[in-house]
């Protein structure tokens, strides 16, 4: 585990997944803490997809493949690369093991930077080798609602940087899309309320068309409780449904899931990056503590 902090915030990584472990801003958490009954992840990175492929399977060259959910980088021990007191970057490259399940030499490195209240995430994906390299990646930070109470129904609201005709993707079951199906994301004076049922319903809201680039927090009686910018195209907010949790995830995607029955080449699934032999993709996210 590594620890960072700035005298404002102090935030923990863990090496396996170069994941957030713990934001705190005095004596407060901000991050959920993985318990198995709801979830038991806290911030994963998802590399080199977003979201399943269909069937968990997927071709390149017309030779098929297995993976599973978000991909493989968050459960893979990172090493760390460079590291200061309010700064520290992991990396993590291709091996024998993951050439067996994703078939592109790559490097992936992901940075933590404190700045006052705020935390600058970046990733970095490099392609050393000599052909094409198809990727996605995304972040699932999970934090905590600001009123949680069990037994009470309010859990705040989320605002935007749009106000209105917000969209959302259908999705199909097994983890997939219906890309054919879009509904309005349901508004309330410019305001998604926060509900213990909120989820239960929908599962996931999928916003793409970089139709938001910042999602804000806030408690019920309206107080600030933080925020997350983002540049990424796609935009995941998620609870898990039925279970009244006590956390919501905001999840800026350079990616997608599969559409329900997808069983093309893995460069053609919906929102892939890709990088020639010796290029480079830098993307990064922060998060506003209020």
């Amino acid at each position: 585990m590594q620890t960072l902090t700035n005298g404002v915030l102090t935030v923990e990584i863990n090496e396996v997944g170069a994941e957030l472990w713990s934001i705190r801003k005095g004596k407060t958490e901000y991050l959920w803490h993985g318990e198995p009954e709801y979830w038991n992840r806290r911030s994963p990175v998802l590399f080199p997809i977003v979201g399943s492929v269909w069937e968990a399977r997927y071709r390149v060259d017309g030779k098929e493949y297995t993976m599973g959910q978000h991909g493989f980088a968050r459960d893979m021990e990172f090493q760390v690369v460079a590291k200061a007191g309010d700064s520290i970057r992991f990396r993590l490259e291709s091996s024998e093991e993951t050439l067996k399940a994703y078939p592109y030499p790559f490097t992936l490195e992901i940075g933590y930077r404190l700045e006052g209240s705020g935390i600058e995430v970046s990733w970095e994906v490099g392609n050393p080798a000599d052909k094409d390299m198809h990727f996605q990646i995304g972040a699932h930070p999970a934090f905590l609602y600001p009123d949680y109470g069990k037994l009470e129904k309010g859990r705040g609201y989320f605002t935007f940087d749009r106000c209105g005709g917000l969209e959302c993707v259908g999705l199909a079951g097994k983890g997939c899309a219906d890309a054919t199906k879009r509904y309005p994301l349901p508004l309330s004076d410019g305001r998604l309320k926060l509900n213990s049922d909120t989820f239960d319903d929908i599962d996931t809201f999928v916003l793409q068309d970089s139709q938001v680039k910042k999602v804000a927090m806030f408690c019920e009686d309206g107080t600030p409780w933080l925020s997350v910018t983002f540049d990424a195209p796609v935009l995941g907010l998620w609870s898990p449904p039925g279970k009244n949790a006590p956390f919501v995830c905001i999840e800026p995607w350079f990616g997608r899931c599969d559409r329900a029955g997808f069983e093309g080449e893995f460069k053609d699934r919906d929102w892939m990056n890709s990088l020639a032999s010796g290029e480079r993709f830098n993307a990064s996210y922060r998060i506003e503590i209020a």
